[in-house]
């Protein structure tokens, strides 16, 4: 079969026992068994750690996509790197998030193999020799690449694959070469310098950090991987019969390549390095099969998120991959000057190499002169990918540029997380759901079922009670489990606006005050999520959201009708928590900043209403439901680009807007941090004279969608019914509708739906 390699820096996995046992079918027999023991298998499961080797979104995408591979039975491998550390553990201190390393091998992983066998070298540094016999890379350093396999098991299908994992190995003669006469304890301790590649994942979201142990660790990745491919290719019974295995025809046939967004882009130039110099394959029939081989993921248009490394950077880590850019770019810019003769700013535009006082490589550019496909992760994304990111590209090869909206795994995010609600929707539509979440339309017909309704309405209220219960065990806060579970979770980042989240609390905390004895809904607002440790803004917006929580969760006047709560240390295993009891889910980022987004759609498939800006997957997501059935306010894109050309003024809306105007005052002037008054004085500066994401602009739209989400929840019955035709309308948002359409679209393979004989029996 095609095989599919998925490469990705990051796969964000969380906790795999019950995960396992689900697919296996197994939950309720180790239920039993353990029971039996005299032990709780929740609180086992408790117990073990999550893989956290990614920072949001990118990371678990990939890893549901794994799950849907699977489940699809695709011949599918993922392959990453083994992080030491994964994303840090937050603790909040005095308010401000601090890291913790996380640990998370401390205790071993049972889940994980060794596979020794299978090591393989990976050069960096060195010089290029061009001799007569060909191009050579030579006086290279050399790291070793240790293998980890975990399984990767399918739903119910016997279906098994493999995510490997690279972990960095000095060699035994790690400088304890010639030259190195003596210091043999010196040499023995600097085997650490070659292992630090894999020591620890880059904590940024979103974010470009030009730091040469990242580039370090995006080659190792790459080398490994194409190694394994390519020896892979050449063992099978497919490979070629030609006696020196030098016949690369087949192999695009044979091995797709998918890209998790540009880093592992080196993907391109190493293959052609393989090709052309190792196996001797002519440059032109080379390029024609990297070109069908890869094909590109982007998940971003924030430029500060874009890979753009410096040329010296390369020269000294990779001169021989950048001889290789440079050639491939030369030959794409010959091409583009040829279609359009004299559009020298075009050439500028579309160059891999960037000019200027530090000449850096484009990695988007040469992912998409590299790659037979690029695609973006929602509708709305990949129009915006065409018309404005990648416009020059796309005039020039249009049939390169997809949409593949991206999806979840109903497995993790609604059997495993909300086992109570999958049994309300099994008793009515059978168990199909699980495998084809399509099959949720069916719903529809139950809207006006009274049993139906009320069978809805209590697993969420169970949901909420066990939280608010986990909540006051863990974290000693009491909430109102009665109160509208209010959550935005997901990386803490000013184009998400948690800033307009604040400023809705703190409005609402000025009315009740205002006139304390008026009838509210009660709301427990939750906010959670990581800032990037070296992202100040991102950091004090936490300070922020734990100062107003300070204020008003301690304000006699309120009672228990506001409390804002900050989430700590959210990750997949407290998202698996706390997603199954929100009733409202935020997704609020300045329309065209979120490319997808994922968390959005547990949200729906788990029975919560949606608060959000027509972006990202949100579009979609109405679309699906009717955007009756959604709270949409604010600017469209359309809107945004109009007032970026008209200039926005921050200054306008606060003088226009008494209510916004109080809640930046009293930011501004220390009534959340009377120890401190000029603690959020940047923050409030930032609002007002240089936000991006315009967050005043859509201030007022915000607070008056808001009062209808009250006026609808104060009807529970109308609030459930609105759930469930969200819950019947989510079905697009299964990751196994996207795989099955990269697999048809992009990777030219079929997914089979056959379930393959169990190990005991015997094959036909």
């Amino acid at each position: 079969p095609q095989r599919i390699y998925y490469l990705s820096l990051e796969f964000y996995m969380g906790r795999t026992l019950q995960n396992t046992m689900v697919n296996l079918g197994l939950q309720n027999a180790c239920d039993e068994a353990i029971y039996q023991l005299g032990l709780d298998l929740e609180e086992l499961e408790e117990i073990e750690e999550d893989a956290g080797l990614g920072n949001g979104g990118l990371g678990r995408l990939a890893a549901c996509f794994l799950d849907s591979m699977a489940t699809l039975g695709l011949a599918a491998y993922g392959y990453g790197i083994r992080y030491e550390f994964g994303i840090f553990n937050q603790k909040i201190v005095d308010g401000w998030q601090v890291e913790e390393a996380d640990d998370w091998l401390r205790y071993g992983n049972p889940w994980e193999k060794a596979r020794p066998e299978y090591m393989l070298p990976v050069h960096f540094y060195g010089r290029v020799d061009h001799a007569p016999e060909g191009v050579k890379w030579v006086d290279t350093q050399v790291v070793l690449a240790m293998p980890y396999d975990t399984p990767v098991p399918g739903y119910k299908n016997n279906t098994v694959n493999t995510m490997r994992l690279w972990s960095a190995k000095a060699p035994n003669d790690f400088n304890l070469q010639e030259f190195n006469v003596g210091d043999y304890i010196e040499a023995v301790l600097d085997r650490n310098l070659a292992e630090n590649i894999s020591r620890v994942l880059y904590p940024n979201d979103n974010f470009f950090e030009g730091k040469e142990l990242r580039l370090k660790q995006e080659y190792f990745v790459v080398a490994a991987t194409l190694q394994d491919i390519i020896r892979r290719f050449k063992s099978s019974k497919f490979g070629c019969r030609d006696p020196v295995r030098t016949c690369f025809e087949t192999f695009p046939d044979k091995v797709a390549i998918q890209l998790n967004d540009t880093h592992p882009a080196l993907s391109i130039p190493e293959l052609m390095r393989i090709l052309v110099d190792v196996e001797k394959v002519d440059w032109d029939k080379a390029w024609e099969i990297t070109k069908r081989t890869c094909a590109y993921t982007n998940h971003t248009v924030l430029p500060e998120a874009l890979e753009r490394w410096p040329v010296s950077m390369f020269e000294k880590l990779l001169p021989r991959h950048l001889e290789i850019i440079y050639a491939l770019n030369q030959m794409h810019l010959d091409r583009v000057a040829a279609l359009y003769p004299g559009d020298i700013d075009r050439l500028r535009r579309m160059s891999v190499i960037e000019e200027g006082d530090c000449k850096r490589i484009n990695m988007a550019h040469l992912c998409v002169i590299g790659s037979h496909a690029v695609n973006g992760v929602a509708r709305i994304h990949s129009d915006i990918v065409k018309n404005s990111v990648f416009k020059d590209f796309y005039e020039l090869e249009p049939e390169k540029f997809q949409n593949k909206t991206n999806g979840i795994t109903p497995r993790r995010w609604l059997l495993l997380c909300n086992p109570g609600l999958a049994d309300v929707i099994a008793e009515k539509i059978g168990e199909g759901f699980i495998t084809d979440l399509s099959q949720l339309k069916k719903l529809l017909d139950f809207i006006n079922n009274e049993t139906f309704i009320r069978d809805v309405a209590k697993v969420k209220q169970e949901n909420k009670l066990k939280f608010a219960a986990y909540l006051e065990e863990q974290y000693k806060v009491k909430i109102n489990p009665s109160s509208m579970f209010d959550v935005q979770v997901k990386r803490i980042h000013e184009y998400k606006r948690q800033l307009l989240n604040c400023l809705h609390a703190i409005t609402l905390y000025n009315r009740i005050r205002s006139d304390p004895s008026k009838s509210f809904v009660p709301r427990t607002i939750m906010i959670g999520g990581k800032a990037a440790p070296g992202y100040h803004m991102a950091k004090m917006i936490i300070k922020l959201i734990t100062s107003i929580g300070e204020v008003i969760n301690n304000d006699p006047y309120v009672g228990d009708r506001l409390k804002v709560i900050f989430l700590e240390n959210y990750r997949v295993s407290l998202a698996e928590k706390v997603i199954p009891a929100a009733d409202l889910s935020q997704q609020i980022s300045t329309a065209g900043t979120e490319a997808s987004g994922t968390g959005n759609m547990k949200f729906m498939v788990n029975g919560a209403l949606t608060i959000g800006t027509m972006d990202g997957a949100n579009v979609e997501m109405a679309e699906e439901a009717g955007e009756e059935n959604l709270f949409i306010f604010g600017m469209r894109v359309e809107d945004v680009e109009a007032l970026d050309r008209q200039g926005y003024n921050a200054r306008e809306y606060y003088e226009r807007l008494p209510e916004l105007r109080q809640a930046i005052d009293q930011i501004g002037s220390g009534f959340f941090s009377p120890r401190d008054p000029g603690c959020f004085r940047d923050l409030v500066n930032m609002l007002l004279y240089h936000d991006r994401f315009k967050v005043f602009a859509d201030y007022e739209a915000y607070i008056k969608c808001q009062g209808q989400v009250d006026q609808l929840f104060m009807d529970p019955r109308e609030w459930t019914k609105k759930v469930i035709r969200n819950i019947a309308c989510s079905g697009k948002f299964s990751s196994d509708r996207t795989i099955t359409e990269y697999a048809r679209e992009i990777w030219g393979v079929e997914p089979s739906a056959t379930k393959i004989p169990p190990p005991n029996l015997p094959r036909d």
